[in-house]
């Protein structure tokens, strides 16, 4: 059963996609994802194993719904900037078809934490294979090409969203940092709640719960501007050793400005 706050995240993203494109393929995909009741049961069984096995943050069905609108917000400011998606620049498909990629990839990028938490994205990628076959030949029942390069594209998004295979698409560099940029700590709200004893990753929760703000928008000097606010500085965790390690690895590095706020002092400007 789908939580409040899971459908509030899938209507944004339809919104999100309505307000960039008319309607299409990505805006047919989002629905199906967002629908599926394979989707769902693995996204939610990956969260009891990422919660109450291993003591870690959220990483299921309201994780992967904001990645996905994270993703879709930078890719927009990227456009709106001028700079195309690898899939144009290469001519092998349109800014719809790279969204289409993106959406796959952030719904399925850590339903292979219901597997293992090592090597999670390589799991992710063995689930959402059938996944993606069965949805792509309902959205492209004419084109077996624009299956196989968007099928492609997410598993480059999905394996690479951890930082520690090289990835070389614009498009999976945005999934990359899109999910590092799912911080706040209503992410950690169940886990802090469940917590009796100190656990391996215990880490994790206590430096999302000090975040109380990411923000993305329009930089000044570059594409994409990122603003964390945080309440703590043990969120500096999560900034340093998460989403600076994944904006390092990125191919949209070069697009983005990062900024971090600590309490009420100057804002801390690490890109």
């Amino acid at each position: 059963m789908k939580s409040p706050k899971q459908t509030t995240l899938g209507n944004k993203i339809i919104e999100k996609l309505e307000g960039l494109l008319p309607p299409g393929t990505a805006l047919k995909t989002a629905k199906l994802l967002l629908q599926d009741k394979e989707i769902q049961a693995l996204q939610d069984y990956a969260n009891s194993v990422s919660i109450k096995r291993l003591s870690y943050n959220d990483h299921g069905p309201v994780h992967m719904r904001t990645v996905a609108l994270n993703a879709l917000i930078m890719m927009e400011l990227l456009r709106n900037a001028g700079i195309p998606t690898s899939l144009e620049k290469e001519d092998s498909g349109t800014f719809e078809d790279s969204l289409t990629a993106l959406l796959f990839a952030a719904i399925l990028h850590d339903t292979g934490m219901s597997v293992a938490r090592q090597d999670h994205e390589l799991h992710s990628c063995y689930l959402a294979c059938p996944i993606m076959d069965r949805l792509l030949a309902r959205v492209f029942p004419e084109s077996i090409e624009r299956r196989v390069i968007i099928r492609s594209l997410a598993l480059e998004g999905i394996s690479g969203h951890m930082g520690n295979r090289t990835i070389h698409s614009l498009e999976a560099g945005v999934l990359l940092v899109a999910d590092g940029c799912d911080m706040q700590k209503g992410r950690a709200r169940i886990p802090m709640a469940l917590s009796e004893h100190p656990k391996v990753g215990d880490i994790h929760k206590y430096s999302a719960n000090s975040i109380e703000d990411v923000k993305i928008g329009k930089g000044r000097e570059k594409p994409i501007r990122i603003d964390i606010s945080m309440s703590s500085e043990v969120g500096l965790f999560q900034i340093e050793e998460v989403l600076l390690q994944k904006i390092a690895a990125s191919t949209a590095k070069p697009c983005i400005e990062l900024y971090a706020l600590v309490n009420l002092n100057e804002p801390k400007r690490y890109l």
